[in-house]
């Protein structure tokens, strides 16, 4: 499959996820709460990594632009509008690069949205209904291949930043991609590459953020689907108390 077709197709199942949240209201709310809650989780299981100054940067990217709370609506508008053109305008590996996004973006509206409608929370704070709401919905393939592909999005950002000239090229794009509309997935990109880039200046920096990720994310995902619902409600509330 093509990467303007991988893009079109990840856009197509986010703008439908979108339009249930128009007709439903209710689910849209509940979809804002529960991203805030994951915003709130993350920046708690990350406390250490978000105050230092090695992993400061990479950490905050990631709950910027993928475990965050915020509207991606603009970047997916411009990634429906001009799907083709970034197979066109940018090099083929950031142009996979994009085509990934785009599929992790699609995965975690689902698996939100799936959440949102088992059991919503009552507010950004619902514990107990969020603890809930993941037994209910399961999906343990499609978390695994979440955090696979978040991972995995790190890497390819680190790989990038060692390929010679692609950080100038990319400052090149900047004028093509605006006339384009393609200024906040050009945004993302420079973002990505100048922070994994930074991070892989110490030897195996990049890695080892990647890897912390992983393991850290895996043993909260197995918990959540392994244990009894009292602990992992015990566990969230300690994570929740850090990010504060």
């Amino acid at each position: 499959m093509s990467t303007a077709q991988t893009i079109r197709e990840a856009v197509a199942e986010v703008q439908r996820l979108r339009e249930e949240c128009r007709e439903w209201p209710g689910i849209g709310q509940a979809v804002v709460r529960l991203k805030r809650f994951q915003a709130a989780r993350f920046a708690g299981t990350y406390a250490d990594l978000l105050a230092s100054g090695t992993y400061g940067a990479a950490a905050r990217f990631f709950l910027e632009e993928l475990y965050g709370d915020r509207d991606y609506a603009d970047r997916d508008t411009q990634f429906a509008r001009i799907a083709g053109a970034v197979e066109k305008l940018f090099p083929r590996d950031v142009a996979q690069t994009a085509g990934a996004l785009a599929q992790l973006h699609a995965l975690t509206e689902s698996l939100d949205h799936g959440m949102a409608r088992a059991i919503p929370l009552a507010d950004a704070e619902d514990v107990a209904a969020y603890v809930r709401a993941w037994k209910a919905v399961g999906r343990r393939a499609d978390r695994q291949r979440q955090l696979e592909s978040v991972v995995g999005l790190g890497a390819e950002m680190t790989r990038l930043t060692r390929l010679p000239g692609l950080r100038t090229m990319l400052k090149m794009m900047r004028r093509p991609a605006a006339a384009a509309g393609l200024s906040s997935l050009q945004s993302f990109l420079e973002s990505g590459f100048d922070t994994f880039a930074a991070v892989a200046r110490q030897q195996g920096g990049a890695e080892r953020f990647l890897e912390t990720v992983r393991e850290r994310e895996q043993r909260l995902m197995d918990m959540l689907f392994d244990d009894e619902a009292v602990a992992c409600e015990t566990e969230l509330r300690r994570i929740l108390g850090q990010a504060r």
